[in-house]
């Protein structure tokens, strides 16, 4: 019986398993252990790929598993989260049932409105379904990845928590915000925009430029930063991944 062939789905399963217990967390509004876990699970996802490799192995069966796992702890947790977010903002989900039927709808599309963080697990599904037949994503990517939207999107209550600046505090505290990211993010996954990959042929400069940028960078800003950081890394991977784009077009 050769053990070693099943590693990368038992780390695979690790995944999985982080992620099912980080629903548990989420759906409780516990943020800070539901992001460990979370980022628990994305490390099994980096390990599980990279032990892959390293055992040379591969097949049909961890493609697949690796995409379940991803669903849940990329997928589902995020959506919960942002699902949280809305209902942190004083809004009504549950209506007493001796309120009368005016009332109930006076507050109905307050009560749906936190239903539509689940707009980014929907993203997330359709996201990783598509990146199982798209031969075109082997060395990068094509749209958002699901780990980092969800590390934007789990990243937002721990920053709430932890920092001083009033106007960040509103501005997640906000419904139009929280809105804005939702369907963004969930845009982005799925949008045909090339993003680089950090995996790593050689290790030159001159081929490898545009991510030691984005690695010193998001270095010095965690730094600096912290949790604030989180969301701005988000942000310069696409904006560095744009200019990528823009600098192949214009050499050819």
């Amino acid at each position: 019986m050769n053990i070693k062939k099943y590693i990368p789905n038992l780390l695979t399963l690790g995944n999985l398993l982080s992620g099912t217990i980080a629903v548990i967390f989420a759906v409780q509004g516990e943020f800070v252990i539901a992001a460990l876990l979370v980022l628990i699970g994305i490390l099994f996802d980096f390990l599980d790929g990279f032990a892959a490799r390293l055992l040379n192995i591969s097949g049909e069966l961890g493609k697949q598993l690796d995409s379940l796992a991803d669903m849940v702890t990329s997928g589902v947790v995020p959506g919960i989260i942002m699902f949280r977010l809305f209902v942190d903002q004083n809004i009504l989900i549950y209506t007493n049932p001796q309120y009368p039927l005016e009332q109930y709808l006076i507050n109905l599309n307050n009560n749906l409105l936190p239903f539509l963080g689940l707009l980014l697990t929907l993203g997330a599904c359709y996201r990783l379904a598509k990146f199982n037949i798209d031969t075109r994503q082997s060395d990068s990517f094509i749209g958002l990845p699901t780990p980092a939207m969800s590390l934007f999107v789990i990243s937002l209550p721990l920053i709430k928590m932890n920092t001083d600046i009033e106007f960040v505090q509103d501005l997640i505290a906000n419904n139009y915000f929280l809105i804005a990211i939702t369907v963004l993010l969930t845009y982005l996954m799925n949008a045909e925009l090339p993003l680089f990959s950090l995996k790593f042929k050689e290790y030159s400069v001159k081929n490898n430029l545009i991510k030691y940028v984005f690695l010193v960078v998001s270095l010095m800003m965690i730094i600096f930063l912290q949790y604030l950081s989180i969301p701005l890394i988000i942000v310069l991977y696409i904006i560095l991944s744009v200019i990528s784009n823009v600098a192949k077009k214009a050499s050819v």
